[in-house]
């Protein structure tokens, strides 16, 4: 699912599956096979809108790397603001990857994921995970750019210097 900067639902669109599914999941996914053939859209149109809505946008979410394999396409990663990814949160878990339930629980003091999944519910969870945490949050990728750069500046210094011993 895709929400707004308001957390209010843009896009949550059921999709047809591509290959042949064994197991639905329907206790966690609440989806059906039957509910898939009725209101499913085909993949090629929401891997289209969601190229497009996306594109130069900052995406925020939990482990969004399985969201945009699934999609079959990536997003620049300075444009991505993964919940799961972002260190303080990883403390959490003793570095390890945290489940978003435990995010919010623990930080926002909510609960979600308490009944069938709800891709709306987890979007808004990331969202102010990263809400209340966005100032520091875009420090610490401003910081990570300035050593990125100088970092690069030394190799082309070295560079530089092993050229002048040949």
């Amino acid at each position: 699912a895709v929400v707004s900067t308001q957390s209010t639902g843009v896009y949550d669109k059921l999709v047809k599956p591509t290959s042949h599914v064994t197991d639905y999941r329907a206790h966690i996914t609440g989806l059906s096979a039957a509910m898939l053939r009725q209101r499913g859209i085909p993949f090629k149109e929401a891997q289209r809108e969601v190229a497009e809505m996306i594109k130069d946008k900052i995406i925020i979410g939990h482990d969004v790397a399985h969201d945009f394999a699934a999609l079959g396409f990536s997003h620049p990663r300075h444009l991505l603001r993964d919940t799961s990814k972002y260190k303080p949160f990883r403390e959490l878990s003793k570095g390890n990857t945290p489940s978003l339930k435990n995010l919010v629980k623990h930080y926002l003091k909510a609960e979600v994921q308490s009944g069938a999944h709800d891709s709306i519910e987890d979007a808004r969870g990331a969202l102010q995970l990263y809400r209340q945490h966005r100032p520091a949050w875009e420090r610490s990728l401003k910081m990570q750019k300035k050593r990125a750069k100088a970092d690069s500046q030394v190799g082309q210094v070295a560079e530089k210097v092993d050229g002048l011993d040949n």
